[in-house]
């Protein structure tokens, strides 16, 4: 017998041998019926599959997130053997999941078109109504090979051919068709349901090497209901609709091109907006004790060397070398710069806790096929902090950082989402000890600061342990941008130390910080977040004087210069145009205001306002234009006074 131990913690014995439809057909036939798979001890398993022990148990439905993984996974089998009944020439590699679906790697002379992708998805329904059971079989490595290899598979025989000697390997038989797999899977291609459409066609390398063959790629989504894809496609319209390069593009913010491959050229309104960011975040940390700093772009090889950058990232750093030999490398970050600045001069017990700002300019390499608009970019701008404390400071100081990143994000009119508490990954430096330590002080800073963190396993900086502060938007993705990392490894490795109360030296701890993290990045966000239709204190350009007739040129004049001394930023359509016409192109460049003005305003000291978003206008005269503009365009913490 093994002992099974249930959700709501009673344990039950069950005879050896017992598969996860037993444990639920015990319970109750309706709960037979409902189940997809079976969870032991976190581990996914086939609902069929003899359990291999006793063990903490879940059976798992179609409500289950455990769940959907799976589905998307076997609609990508789905999608293959479709794609093969369909073109028989056709050989299969690899069909992994990927955020929001899957996607499935083929191997064809001929290129797939898009009409038909329309013919796959209509067989798919077909093998889904087929009610084909999925069956899993352990087979030897070497008769695997064999088996793909006589049936025209050669990729296959591949990856088993790259499975150690000696490891199990698995095929799953979906009715005739089969198909090399870990799994688990569900019982039946019933249970894929018909929630699922493919989206795209793409290139692809065998093994993600340019050397190998080139693959085609057949992109799909698939979810637990026809409510969930379709929700889903509506937040893919509205995505496409708030792209933030098409936005970027049509405000003429910023651009992108190939010889300053990942690298933002920012145009007038774009560096407006840009700006206007980085005087507020200015404001904000000067309020909060931070001293602005600035380290150098490029440092020696060696100072890369002593902080483990180098060993840990300099696949990822852009070096140089001068006619002199020096070697050299652009920083990918500016820690290692503060910890100089922070170590000249001698510092005491009573000058901690010292918080560093600096709004550092970083390169890293990214491939090609990972940069995204400004999204991901090699050349981004940190908004980027360094609090040199005690031990005894850390939660003080991480709940200040806390208060101060949440107050950020309400005035950025965004919702957090989740923080989550990231820990050590494979590749780090310091000791299990060290590690132990700052990941312990870490969970409890961020408790005594009223944050409940989800755990981040092997996702920590290679130094340590990080907060990461995931954000919503408004079509409800999440992005992660604020950070706050405890870091031992650092103030050791390049030997900064301040003077204790006894007298004697001791290691600072450093905090990492960041509300925005990439400035670049933060901005992508929030053009998609409004869609472009910044708040007033955001906009580029936050009011066009337009004139309704050449009548009003000089009055428009004298409306933008008022309006320009007042301190927001203006600019004034005098084109031969009608007015309809140019409310019409203000309102593509989502302008919030736009002041009308003709001969009767002229006369009598007024303008016409309308609103972005709005078809009416309010005449006022143009002494309170002035000054309900003026108190509107405050950003938030000027407005709090």
């Amino acid at each position: 017998m093994i002992d099974l131990k249930f959700p709501d913690g009673s344990v039950r014995q069950y005879p050896q041998g017992s598969s996860g439809r037993d444990v639920a057909a015990a319970i109750s036939k309706s709960l037979e019926k409902k189940a997809l798979l079976v969870k032991l001890d976190g581990a996914l398993l086939d609902l069929d599959r003899p359990l291999p022990g006793g063990g903490a148990i879940e059976i798992i439905t179609r409500e289950s997130p455990d769940a959907l993984e799976v589905i998307r996974h076997d609609t990508a089998h789905v999608l293959a053997e479709a794609v093969q009944e369909l073109f028989p020439d056709t050989q299969v590699t690899i069909g992994p999941n990927v955020e929001d679906g899957f996607f499935y790697d083929f191997a064809r002379d001929e290129p797939f078109s898009l009409d038909d992708l329309a013919t796959i998805e209509a067989r798919m329904r077909q093998i889904v109504d087929r009610d084909e059971k999925i069956i899993r079989e352990e087979v030897g490595r070497d008769a695997a090979i064999a088996d793909f290899t006589a049936m025209g598979e050669k990729y296959k025989a591949e990856i088993i051919g790259s499975i150690p000697v000696g490891e199990t390997v698995t095929v799953y038989h979906q009715g005739a068709w089969k198909d090399l797999c870990r799994g688990p899977h569900l019982p039946s291609t019933r249970h894929v349901g018909k929630a699922f459409k493919l989206t795209k066609l793409a290139g692809a390398y065998w093994r993600g090497d340019q050397a190998n063959a080139q693959l085609q790629r057949i992109y799909g989504t698939a979810w637990a209901s026809q409510e969930d894809l379709d929700a889903y496609l509506k937040r893919v319209v509205e995505a496409e609709r708030r792209d933030h390069r098409k936005i970027g593009r049509a405000m003429d913010l910023f651009h992108l091109q190939e010889e300053g491959k990942g690298m933002v050229f920012w145009h007038p309104k774009g560096w407006s907006l840009y700006l206007t960011l980085e005087a507020y975040l200015r404001r904000r940390l000067e309020a909060d004790g931070y001293d602005e700093v600035k380290s150098p772009q490029i440092l020696d090889r060696g100072l890369w060397e002593r902080s483990g950058h180098w060993e840990k990232f300099g696949h990822a750093m852009f070096v140089c070398e001068t006619v002199e030999g020096e070697a050299l490398a652009v920083k990918p970050m500016n820690c290692p710069g503060h910890v100089q600045i922070f170590n000249i001069g001698q510092k005491s017990y009573r000058d901690l806790p010292l918080r560093y700002a600096e709004f550092g300019a970083c390169h890293r390499y990214e491939p090609s096929g990972a940069l995204h608009g400004i999204m991901r970019v090699r050349a981004f701008n940190q908004d980027d902090g360094h609090i040199f404390c005690t031990e005894d400071q850390i939660e003080s100081e991480t709940q200040k950082f806390v208060m101060l990143l949440y107050s950020v994000y309400e005035d950025m009119d965004v919702s957090l989402h989740a923080v989550k508490l990231a820990l050590r990954p494979d590749l780090r430096a310091g000791t299990d000890d060290v590690w132990d330590i700052a990941e312990t002080k870490l969970e409890r800073a961020a408790r005594a600061a009223g944050v409940e963190v989800e755990f981040l396993p092997g996702e920590g900086a290679f130094y340590g342990p990080k907060l990461e502060f995931h954000l919503r938007d408004a079509i409800g993705r999440t992005w992660q941008c604020g950070t706050l990392q405890l870091d031992f490894v650092l103030p050791d490795r390049l030997d900064a130390e301040y003077v204790a109360p006894d007298g004697a030296k001791h290691r600072p701890v450093m905090l990492h910080r960041a509300m925005f993290g990439s400035m670049e990045r933060f901005i992508g966000i929030l053009i998609e977040n409004y869609a472009g239709a910044f708040p007033l204190w955001l906009a580029p350009v936050q009011v066009v004087v337009a004139t309704i007739t050449s009548d009003g040129d000089e009055y428009a004049a004298s409306v933008v210069k008022r309006l320009k001394a007042a301190g927001l930023r203006v600019e004034a359509d005098l084109r031969n145009e009608k007015i309809n016409y140019k409310v019409r192109e203000h309102s593509l460049t989502k302008t919030p205001v736009i002041a009308v003005v003709g001969r009767r305003e002229a006369e009598e000291g007024k303008v016409a306002l309308r609103r972005f978003g709005s078809d009416g206008q309010t005449i006022v005269t143009l002494d309170e234009a002035v000054a309900m503009l003026t108190q509107e365009a405050l950003a938030p913490d000027l407005r709090r006074g």
